[in-house]
């Protein structure tokens, strides 16, 4: 069975980086369909779901991998948690210098954007596989979790985090720590922009308890007892956690770019409904041929993550007769579909397709990178 949940898992991340791909990577900014698009402040769109699925399913990979540790401090385990902490930041920052210079900013470290997905992967993880390790007692590690989220929800309360405004204790901490110059610029609905960071140092916190509860499900798949008991328990783990989520939202309000503890608790409940749902049609029902275009793509997911950043600049920045690669590409689709939400939706999916033959290469070698 370990495989078979392995298979699983694989497809669920796969189906959550082409997510990401598409939502970063559309033919036009002005034109996308509303589910593809973010909330702008409060609220929640399927678009919203991609990158805390992503963040739940590192936290059940974590049960797999650090199982065999034994909650021991090994020289091994230490070097592996450093050294793919490290690389997952350093990644980060090549993207965002990587753009800064083909954009030809001159000083592109002046400028360089800090904090990014990529590097609140890596705190996540990092501090993720900390408390994992340290504690053994499934119940503390759960108790951990809710101070987390609670004392979060409290610093947003009395710090203005539900406010989309330069006060917001979010925007104050990364402006302190880090300066305008290396943050994210936040639009504004008035179409003004604000330096405000949707990856900052502050909102990582909550998704240390988001990648917690995804090694809790993990562990729930490493049971010894029989593949509907695990499924079951991790359905009723899903449905508690959506509804906890949807009922505190009344009070604290579902927001990605504070990433509210009620946004854990919801996104954290459709993804383990949606891993249950996997499991049992391709780990039960053996419907597996649908799915892997998905498996391909989760072999070498955030190598294939970094490989689109970088095609996806060198599409804006490359120009012939002073129009992008990315503009005339939309250009020619529009030429045969006048819809420009249609239009921008098809580059959006060529663009998968580019990266899925770059993966499905890789597969087909047996080549799987490790980041």
């Amino acid at each position: 069975m370990k495989s078979e949940r392995l298979l699983s898992l694989d497809v669920l991340r796969g189906i959550t980086i082409v997510g990401m791909i598409l939502v970063n990577n559309p033919g036009t900014w002005e034109s996308i369909y509303a589910p593809l698009r973010h909330a702008e402040w409060n609220g929640l769109t399927p678009t919203d779901l991609v990158f805390p699925f992503f963040m739940f399913i590192m936290g059940v990979s974590m049960s797999f991998a650090l199982s065999r540790f034994d909650h021991h401090f090994s020289r091994s385990f230490i070097t592996k948690l450093v050294r793919r902490t490290v690389i997952l930041f350093l990644l980060g920052l090549f993207l965002s210098w990587f753009s800064l210079v083909c954009a030809g900013v001159e000083q592109p470290f002046s400028q360089i954007r800090i904090l990014g997905v990529l590097q609140r992967l890596a705190l996540a993880y990092f501090f993720g596989s900390l408390l994992i390790m340290s504690v053994r007692r499934p119940a503390n590690l759960a108790w951990i979790s809710a101070i987390i989220l609670i004392g979060y929800a409290v610093l947003l309360a009395l710090g203005h985090g539900f406010e989309l405004s330069e006060q917001n204790i979010i925007a104050v901490t990364d402006r302190t720590l880090f300066g305008e110059t290396h943050l994210y610029r936040e639009w504004l609905p008035d179409g003004g922009r604000i330096f405000f960071d949707p990856e900052g140092l502050l909102s990582t916190l909550p998704c240390i308890a988001q990648v917690i509860i995804g090694y809790f499900c993990g562990n729930i798949l490493r049971e010894k007892t029989e593949i509907h008991h695990r499924l079951l328990q991790i359905s009723i783990l899903g449905i508690v956690l959506l509804f906890a989520g949807w009922l505190l939202s009344y009070g604290c309000p579902l927001n990605k770019k504070v990433w509210s503890p009620t946004f854990v608790l919801v996104t954290c409940g459709f993804a383990s409904l949606f891993l249950v749902l996997l499991t049992w049609l391709i780990d039960i029902r053996k419907k597996q041929k649908w799915a892997y275009p998905f498996h391909v793509f989760g072999t070498n997911p955030l190598f294939i993550y970094v490989v689109a950043g970088v095609l996806a600049t060198l599409l804006e920045v490359i120009t012939v007769s002073g129009i992008s690669l990315q503009g005339r590409i939309y250009a020619s689709i529009r030429l045969i579909l006048p819809d420009a939400y249609l239009a921008s939706l098809i580059y959006g999916l060529l663009f998968i397709g580019l990266n899925y033959l770059i993966v499905w290469v890789l597969y087909k070698k047996r080549i799987f990178i490790k980041i």
